[in-house]
């Protein structure tokens, strides 16, 4: 799948530029698809997903900021469903900039103690929601 992956952003890399329906679909194609791997670190996906939205900004697809935030989140892998749930409840706003934040946040307390066991997990989020 990485393999893939890389062929797909190196094809991006050339076809962005250009605005036909051909690259829009493309892009959206990978945008609708763009899933985080279980071993990714949160920086490399947040900064691979932040390519994908500035290729679809430079042939002026638009995803607002909230639209993001919403995207981020869910392109997360299944074992990540409580932390979404605590980011999302009782919240009038989700910006893309709180959801990196906390992603981020996330990183730094697993490199802070070690891997991250299933008591870490329910750790983090609770430090994480209380930001």
């Amino acid at each position: 799948m990485e393999k893939t992956s890389s062929t797909l952003w190196k094809m991006l890399e050339t076809l962005y530029a250009t605005k036909s329906l051909a690259n829009h679909l493309v892009l959206k194609q990978c945008l609708f698809t763009f899933r985080m791997n279980k071993c990714e670190l949160h920086r490399d996906h947040i900064s691979q997903f932040i390519t994908l939205l500035n290729h679809l900004k430079n042939v002026e697809i638009k995803i607002d900021d909230e639209d993001q935030a919403m995207l981020l989140l869910f392109y997360l892998p299944p074992p990540y469903k409580s932390f979404k749930e605590t980011l999302i409840n009782g919240r009038d706003k989700l910006s893309f900039e709180d959801v990196k934040g906390h992603l981020l946040s996330r990183d730094k307390l697993k490199n802070d103690f070690g891997s991250e066991s299933k008591a870490d997990r329910q750790a983090s989020v609770l430090v994480v929601s209380k930001k």
